[in-house]
Parts: structure tokens; sequence; C-alpha cells
């Protein structure tokens, strides 16, 4: 099969487009024919070195954690999927590897593709879906008549958190360009900050939740306008502790990570604040719910381009623009 791959640690060289053996089917495994694939910040994070702490792959490493297609095989103790059924899936750590024409996937990590959606709107929605629920369903526990302030609203994360925040009854805010906000009020945002012009901290006050997603000085400020045992939920870092326990790091990332936190955990904890790091992971479960979401319409996919496979690259390189309303997919069948 063809896939694009990494041989080393590279913010700069490109990815290359090889040939390589299908992966060995286990026993738990799928087979997937992949049709399209999403592309995330995560890939050029991981393709430039930034996550080997935390995910020390082994290279050469094929990229890429959203897939949508069909079933072409099952291992012999699949219970619950089928030859010939469309799936889309986030793969969990170590078994990624979506910038490919095939891909072994565990049953617990997969789900039936939403009837509503074609491949390409299928293929957008694992990875960033799992980190709006885990982080606002999961973490937050949000509740209706609840505040969240959701930064960076045009985004992949964005997009959906915002759709499923309302669907749970909170009243949400989000930072964006101007020319986004159309879309964003369509989506379910209620208060609109343009980051070009305002200052969200001179805006907002008494929130009970914030999903950062930016550096560490928008997370300070984050912090200043949630309510005394109010929530910041950080999927940009820094990772904590608790984190590293979560993931069985070594002792000296442990050490390294609990370093790197100790500034905002004790900003935080001054204010009387819960902060935690996210860093999504796979669920073949949560996505089924999410499913039903967007089969009920709740959830909508906002796909911003689609590519050829034989342009992942260029693909890539749009995501890290920054420029991205929504996600960018790359259609491979």
């Amino acid at each position: 099969m063809k896939a694009f791959t990494i041989k080393k640690y590279d913010k700069k060289v490109a990815l290359k487009l090889v040939d390589m053996p299908l992966s060995i089917l286990k026993e738990n495994d799928v087979m997937v024919e992949i049709h399209a694939s999403g592309l995330n910040l995560l890939d050029s994070k991981i393709k430039s070195g930034e996550f080997k702490l935390i995910l020390p792959y082994k290279l050469p490493l094929t990229l890429g954690h959203d897939a949508a297609g069909v079933i072409t095989q099952v291992g012999k103790n699949v219970k619950q999927f089928k030859v010939g059924d469309e799936v889309y899936s986030r793969p969990s750590d170590f078994s990624i590897g979506t910038f490919a024409q095939f891909i072994a996937v565990n049953e617990k990590d997969i789900a039936l593709k939403p009837k509503n959606l074609s491949m390409n709107e299928a293929a957008s929605i694992p990875l960033v879906a799992l980190t709006a629920w885990q982080a606002l369903v999961e973490k937050a526990n949000l509740k209706k008549g609840q505040k969240v302030f959701i930064q960076a609203g045009s985004g992949g994360v964005g997009t959906i958190a915002i759709q499923l925040a309302k669907h749970l009854g909170a009243t949400v805010a989000t930072t964006a360009s101007e020319k986004s906000f159309a879309m964003l009020k369509d989506l379910g945002a209620d208060v609109l900050i343009d980051y070009k012009r305002e200052d969200f901290e001179i805006i907002l006050k008494d929130y009970d939740v914030v999903l950062n997603s930016q550096d560490t000085k928008t997370l300070e400020k984050s912090l200043r306008i949630l309510k005394p045992g109010g929530k910041a939920i950080s999927i940009s870092g820094p990772p904590t502790p608790d984190f590293a326990k979560a993931i069985s790091a070594p002792w000296f990332v442990k050490i390294i990570l609990s370093l790197i936190s100790s500034g905002i955990r004790r900003k935080a904890k001054k204010l009387g604040i819960d902060y935690s790091f996210l860093f999504m992971r796979a669920d073949g479960m949560q996505l089924r719910e999410i499913s039903k979401l967007i089969e009920q319409q709740v959830i909508r996919p906002v796909v911003d381009r689609v590519f050829s496979f034989e342009q992942t690259n260029n693909a890539l390189q749009y995501v890290e623009s920054g420029r991205a309303k929504g996600k960018v997919v790359i259609k491979i069948k």
C-alpha cells in the first residue's frame, strides 16, 4: 500500500510517499480501507518532535489520526463489526497511520460511520469530537446554565466544542476573527470576541469552564475570567504530573512535566481554579455517542478544504498556516 511517512523528526522535511506492506491483523483488529483522513495540528507536532517525550514513536512512522473507510478484513475475535461496514476512527496512540491506503485498528477504537455523513465529512470528526467530548462531558461535567469559554472557535476542536456545549445547555463565548462570526453564531456561539481588536479578559467574567487551546499567556489570562471553583482544561499544555501518571510515563518525564507546569498550577491554585491538561485518547464507545448526535443533527462537521492524497504535504502546510476554518481532509479513495 501507499503511505506518507517520516524517517526522522523534522519540522521542515516533507512527508515521503512510500510503498509498504499492510499491518499485521491482530485478533481484535479490523482492516480498514481508508477513503479519507482528517489532518490535525497533532500530526505536525509529532512530525517536528514536539511530543517525543510523551509519545516515543519508533521511526519510520506513518502519520495521521483520523480515518473514515470500509472494513475489508476482521480479526478472529472481532464481535461488533463485519467486512463491508463503513466506519470511522481515531486510532489509539502507537497505532496511528491514517495517511495511508489501509490501517489495522482495534475494534474498541472504531464506530460505524454516521449515515448522514460522506466519507470526507466523517474523516473530519473523530479526533476533534473526542477532544471536545472528553473536555466538556468527561472533565468539565458541563451543565445546563453554566458558562464556557472556548478559545479559537473557528478551529477544528472549536467548531465541534461550540455545538456540543450548546447541546449541553451552556452559554458559549469564543474568540475568532470577525469574518468567522456568522459561521460561529450559526453553530451556536453566544458571545463572539474579535481576538484582533478585543481583550476577552475585559469582556468575560465568572465563567465556569475554559477550554484552552492557545499559548501559556492566554491560559494565564483565562484563569482570571473563571469563578472560584471553575475549571481550566488545556489541550495545548503545559502537561501536568497527573497526566504523566495517567500515561505511565518514566520518572524523568514526570519530573520534567512537573517543572514545566508548576507555574500555571500554582497560579490556578491561588485563584481556586482546577487546572488540568487533556491529551485526548481513542474511544470507540464515546465515538458512538457522538455519532448519535451527528445523526440527530445536533452536531455537524465543518470541513474547510479537501485535498487529494498526493497533496498530503500541501494539506499539512495549510493546517500549519492556521487559516483553516474547521477541518482539513485528504481524500484517499
